[in-house]
């Protein structure tokens, strides 16, 4: 079960990696056309700008919401350590309607780490 543990650990890097990497191409974007929007001199402008990058930050926010967790679940499960393992498992179910990646990664990680060995990997076996 160690190896599921580090190939979940792994994922959760990788998937939280991207999600961080998403958000900050969105904010990127919306900064981007903010600032041409702005500087285009056209009448009312001046009111989409903020609603622009409004919309960036919002969603660069929940991104960084999502994928950070993920991303600290993901190191601390190559080290093992319990609170990754409980974290995880509270991630995983979330991920379950993340279809159809999240779904996958959700199960597989519901599977490896609520199993009596990995219990006994972590230590928390009695």
């Amino acid at each position: 079960m160690a190896t599921h543990v580090k190939v979940l650990g792994v994922l959760h890097i990788v998937l939280g990696g991207l999600g961080i990497l998403a958000g900050i191409i969105v904010l990127a974007i919306f900064g981007g056309v903010a600032g041409i929007v702005g500087a285009s001199g056209v009448e009312g402008a001046h009111v989409a700008v903020p609603i622009l990058g409004g919309i960036g930050g919002l969603v660069f926010l929940l991104a960084m919401a999502l994928s950070v967790p993920g991303l600290v679940a993901g190191i601390g499960l190559l080290a093992f350590r319990p609170w990754a393992r409980i974290l995880t498992i509270v991630l995983s179910a979330i991920h379950l309607l993340n279809v159809p990646v999240g779904t996958a990664v959700g199960i597989y990680g519901l599977w490896a780490l609520l199993n009596r060995e990995t219990e006994r990997l972590f230590g928390l076996a009695h």
